[in-house]
């Protein structure tokens, strides 16, 4: 499902996972959290479509400043597929007041209707449930929001996709999930390449879950290569089919506009450097839209 409505799989093309067009993260980085500009969405946009771009999945969920109808523009002067997300994000995004309120079935409701439905009374429906979210360990709110995921997931067959960023807890992640009868292989794992451990790479992908790396912008020669080296290792332990690519734009300063990689970097600039380290060319086509077809639909 995309902003403009149900889209085969097959013609989604290249695909990036995990990214932000709108979304306001004033809140802790201030104006450059700040995306809310559609001209400048507009020519970002244009430029991964004329990289060769498809499809572009924002996970902005509920509480970020999400756009629906903005989505809609962009997808509509592009001609780049956009998949909405939805769902709740993370403690300090949390309207603590609302969830408190409501019990876990209540919040899987309002997902639900996002998928089914429309956002903020739009008939722009989300396409996928995420990211759902939290950092070090999971808040008690936090813990009635992936449960909330879980059960508009089994209702809707929506995949989910969540924020586990700097500490390994995607696992525990994985096993809230798998309580409330989740299958791992419709669980994209996030932010993978800011836990720099490919040990905890490869516990996901045996899990069967995906393995998103999708903090990659090329900023510095050390994280690149890094990155390369975490995904030879899942490659080496034929786990090639759980690989996930993407950047997370989230901020003013990773627009190409601003100097940043935009939503370029991966099909362009990292493909080519995981080529020219020895991995086949088809190999990370299937990254880039194999994967990510299957991701989002199971």
């Amino acid at each position: 499902m995309t902003v403009r409505g149900p889209v085969p799989a097959e013609r989604l093309g290249v695909t990036l996972p995990h990214e932000h067009l709108f979304i306001d993260l004033m809140r802790e980085y201030r104006g450059n959290g700040l995306l809310n500009d559609v001209s400048l969405a507009v020519a970002e946009v244009a430029r991964f479509a004329a990289a060769g771009g498809g499809t572009i999945v924002d996970v902005t969920s509920i509480g970020l400043g999400r756009e629906p109808e903005k989505l809609r523009q962009v997808a509509e002067a592009t001609g780049v597929h956009i998949v909405m997300g939805t769902g709740y994000y993370r403690e300090p995004y949390l309207d603590r007041d609302a969830i408190d309120r409501r019990g876990v079935d209540a919040l899987a409701d309002g997902i639900v209707r996002d998928l089914e439905q429309g956002v903020d009374g739009t008939d722009v429906r989300a396409g996928i449930i995420g990211e759902i979210a939290c950092d070090r360990w999971l808040t008690s709110a936090e813990e009635r929001c992936f449960r909330a995921a879980a059960r508009a997931h089994r209702r809707t067959g929506a995949t989910i996709s969540t924020h586990a960023a700097r500490w390994p807890v995607g696992l525990p992640q994985l096993d809230l999930l798998a309580e409330e009868g989740v299958d791992p292989a419709r669980v994209i794992v996030g932010h993978c390449d800011l836990v720099p451990d490919p040990d905890y790479h490869l516990a996901i992908a045996r899990q069967g879950a995906w393995v998103q790396f999708d903090c990659i912008q090329g900023t510095n020669e050390y994280d690149t290569a890094a990155r390369i080296g975490w995904i030879r290792t899942l490659v080496g332990a034929g786990f090639e089919e759980r690989i996930l690519l993407s950047h997370d734009v989230c901020l003013r300063t990773d627009l190409a506009a601003m100097g940043g990689p935009g939503y370029t970097y991966v099909l362009t600039g990292f493909r080519d450097r995981l080529i020219a380290d020895g991995l086949a060319a088809e190999l990370v086509d299937r990254f880039l839209s194999g994967n990510p077809q299957r991701a989002l639909t199971g």
